[in-house]
């Protein structure tokens, strides 16, 4: 595993910063890509010359902007809330391509941590939110296959898609060369799929963009953390033994999410939170 291929996610503290030392900072940390998110590369409040820009600070800093993470919820109960989220996400891919970038990072929804997002079986049936999903996908895919670009779908906790099983609906129903996954561990994790190493075997060439990150709890009770890799249940080193295994050469990015951590110990210090995720990297490769 190569420390080339290692990015963090330019979200937290690093979400008010200026492009240029977001690149700094993160380079001098040893890291080789930056996942950006909308607080850079909104298409809605940057010009397509800003969004240009942000992509040749990235590489002139000598990294990869190894994914654009634009997240919309698509489970919602308001149609026309729904279809402007949808607009929304073509814009991004049509904006961000012509700016350079090539993978978006998507999700399904309903996110559990919105109050105001529908809970499925008590205000949506699943058969309907499947629909909306696939309503919004069909788009999507449609979209990326004309502009050549990848769509890594993040199963997340409470989502609809928010594990292997229930993401490999989704990606089986296309069965596109521009969809596929990010695939984050921590969220099979908390679903009780502890052998993040087979998944990532099945996934195989389908993953086309990674999070590293731990998690520790029960989903269900919403009682769990994102602690400090290496403390929770991921299986590291099972999971960097089947990316050799199936040949990864993708990007693995930093989603730093122990918050906790980051308030009380390093005082919102986002940039000591990058300097510790790589040297827990760079022990956990190892193993």
């Amino acid at each position: 595993m190569h420390h080339d291929n290692f990015a963090f996610m330019a979200s937290l503290g690093y979400s008010g910063m200026e492009p240029q030392r977001v690149v700094d900072s993160l380079a001098a940390l040893g890291y080789g890509g930056v996942e950006w998110t909308l607080a850079h590369a909104d298409p809605e409040s940057k010009t397509p010359e800003q969004l240009a820009e942000l992509i040749e600070i990235t590489l002139q800093g000598g990294l990869v902007a190894s994914e654009i993470c634009v997240q919309q919820d698509l489970v919602c109960l308001d149609d026309g809330e729904r279809r402007r989220r949808i607009e929304f996400v073509k814009e991004c891919l049509r904006a961000l391509s012509a700016a350079g970038a090539d993978t978006f990072n998507l999700f399904t929804g309903p996110a559990p941590w919105v109050p105001t997002a529908p809970r499925v079986g008590r205000d949506i049936g699943e058969g309907r939110a499947w629909a909306q999903v696939l309503e919004a996908f069909d788009e999507f895919v449609a979209e990326a296959e004309r502009l050549q670009v990848h769509l890594a779908v993040e199963g997340v906790w409470g989502h609809l898609c928010h594990d292997y099983y229930t993401t490999r609906l989704l990606i089986d129903h296309y069965n596109s060369p521009w969809l596929g996954v990010n695939f984050d561990p921590s969220h099979d994790v908390l679903a009780g799929r502890l052998d993040v190493g087979w998944i990532a075997k099945q996934w195989g060439d389908r993953i086309k963009h990674m999070h590293l990150k731990d998690a520790v709890g029960i989903q269900e009770e919403g009682k769990f953390v994102f602690p400090l890799l290496g403390e929770g249940n991921v299986d590291w080193k099972g999971l960097f033994t089947a990316l050799d295994e199936i040949d990864y050469q993708g990007f693995l990015s930093v989603e730093f999410e122990s918050f906790t951590y980051l308030r009380q110990v390093l005082g919102d210090d986002i940039e000591e939170a990058a300097r510790l995720s790589m040297e827990q990297i760079k022990r956990l490769v190892q193993l």
